[in-house]
């Protein structure tokens, strides 16, 4: 009876350190209401900290396509909304840590989608930059992980997307590289903590 109990116990313990730890996989990521970012609704993407640019948007580069995704230069009322597209087809949340594509809500001159893919490393800064199009395989799916309640930052790192792949995920959160006056968003470089705000 003391052996059963016992195990019964250690059950218990290790059935309440699971569900924790599967909990803190499946934590919703907040808008600055505090509500949960839901697939297909449009939100706009702004620093947490006003004096780091402004909103998101669709930037012209270099007098070509495709656009790159980058921020407005201030803060303020420009800038275009996104949508979110969780990698799970039956989820309807975007949750930290999960894979998901983002797409601008506009259109371009470009004739081409609006949604976020990572390209190539730019051979001047040795940084990534994120572009927008189609992928075929894994380079449009981004996470949000928490930096502190209800700030957030992106990283590329899409495992759900392709589990058997290996990703040094260390480097890969999102941050912004200013190029001629433009302020494009890349990888390898600082983070840029940001908040969602519903459109």
């Amino acid at each position: 009876m003391k052996m059963s109990t016992s195990l019964l116990g250690s059950l218990s313990c290790m059935w309440l350190l699971m569900a924790m730890i599967a909990t803190a996989q499946n934590t919703p990521v907040l808008d600055t209401t505090g509500q949960p970012l839901q697939r297909g609704v449009e939100y706009y993407i702004k620093p947490a900290i006003t004096e780091n640019g402004g909103r998101f948007t669709l930037i012209n580069r270099n007098n070509s396509c495709p656009f790159y995704v980058g921020q407005e230069n201030v803060s303020g009322s420009e800038g275009l909304p996104v949508t979110f597209a969780p990698f799970n087809e039956e989820e309807n949340v975007v949750r930290e840590s999960s894979d998901f594509k983002i797409s601008f809500s506009a259109a371009t001159i470009c004739i081409q989608s609006t949604t976020w893919k990572l390209g190539e490393r730019d051979e001047e800064t040795q940084r990534r930059l994120i572009l927008t199009g189609n992928d075929e395989r894994f380079g449009n799916y981004f996470r949000i992980n928490r930096q502190s309640e209800g700030i957030y930052f992106f990283r590329w790192c899409p495992t759900e997307a392709c589990p058997y792949c290996r990703f040094d995920c260390r480097t890969t959160s999102v941050g912004a590289l200013v190029e001629n006056g433009k302020r494009l968003l890349a990888l390898d470089g600082s983070v840029l903590p940001v908040v969602f705000e519903r459109a």
